[in-house]
């Protein structure tokens, strides 16, 4: 049977890659695509979930949410991704529009509906699941597992400290990472490891498809801040690493450990510090992902883009 998931995202490049490969992907049943404020603005994370439904041929729903966090001024990513949010391919105009209820309301309803069955997966600021949380707690215990993009065990990429999805909303972060939910975290100190170097990207150039056309575009424009401030040989994946998990979780070498949210003001603001050698004796509240394996989970990207027209 199909794993049950809802996507929560704001797409951005790496999010497009990470709904493809799950829309490809029969060991998985998407209920549906939530989207937040984050790499760009509500209204084109949203727009853009809907082009990358449309682009793969799906019926799932999309449900716009939280279009600003909890408490702290709103930031974006279009340095990274462009003034859309998924600069360099040309794609399809959605036919498709989003439904009517807000992403909160479709979560707990979801969740109520479907208990112990519903597994999360949050690959941008958390605002959406915190504000599910706190409307309605009596979900918390009927989600089996939140499969979180964010974070770092070491240092961040938008602060000196800290990762950009927690950093767009700390507060939002604390309560999900505090909620007691069965926790796997895909920090920047393991999608580092993924990178689309040359060579993977000419494998997908090779499949001549139109998917595959779109997933080279994606990658050639988002390959450029990272060639700037990082020096790498290609973008890092971040957001796929968390499907890929649920697909293929041997990719991943995984740490239990407990991961906190730093609220206070100042350089370490949105840090998640995690406790890597267990000297706060705290009971760990993530399982975060350490080490990945790079070819393994290419060659399973590419396989599932491949099934695409």
């Amino acid at each position: 049977m199909p794993r049950k998931i809802i996507i929560d995202c704001d797409p951005g490049h790496d999010d497009a890659m990470n709904l493809l490969l799950a829309f490809a992907s029969p060991e998985l049943e998407v209920l549906g695509i939530t989207t937040t404020h984050g790499n760009v603005g509500l209204e084109r994370t949203a727009h853009n979930a809907l082009t990358i439904v449309e682009l793969a041929g799906s019926t799932v729903p999309v449900f716009a949410g939280a279009d600003r966090p909890l408490l702290r001024d709103l930031i974006h990513a279009e340095h990274v991704h462009g003034k859309s949010g998924l600069e360099g391919p040309i794609l399809p105009q959605p036919t498709r529009t989003l439904e009517g209820q807000r992403a909160a309301e479709f979560i707990i309803e979801t969740v109520l509906a479907n208990p112990h069955q519903v597994t999360l997966v949050p690959t941008g600021p958390l605002t959406n699941l915190a504000l599910a949380f706190r409307l309605e707690p009596k979900i918390i215990p009927l989600i089996p597992e939140l499969i979180v993009m964010g974070g770092s065990t070491d240092f961040g990429n938008f602060s000196p400290a800290a990762e950009f999805n927690i950093l767009c909303d700390p507060h939002a972060a604390h309560i999900v990472y505090s909620s007691g939910i069965p926790l796997v975290m895909f920090g920047l100190n393991v999608t580092h490891q993924v990178l689309a170097t040359p060579p993977r990207v000419e494998q997908f150039r090779a499949l001549h498809t139109r998917v595959g056309d779109v997933m080279v575009a994606l990658l050639e424009f988002f390959k450029k801040s990272y060639e700037t401030r990082y020096q790498f040989a290609g973008p890092a994946l971040h957001d796929p690493c968390t499907v890929a998990y649920l697909l293929r979780p041997e990719i991943f070498e995984l740490q239990a450990m407990h991961v906190e949210v730093e609220l206070l003001p100042g350089p370490s603001f949105g840090r998640t510090v995690c406790d890597v050698w267990s000297v706060t004796g705290k009971t760990p509240n993530s399982r975060v992902a350490i080490k990945a394996n790079a070819d393994l989970f290419f060659e399973v990207l590419l396989e599932r883009i491949s099934r695409y027209p």
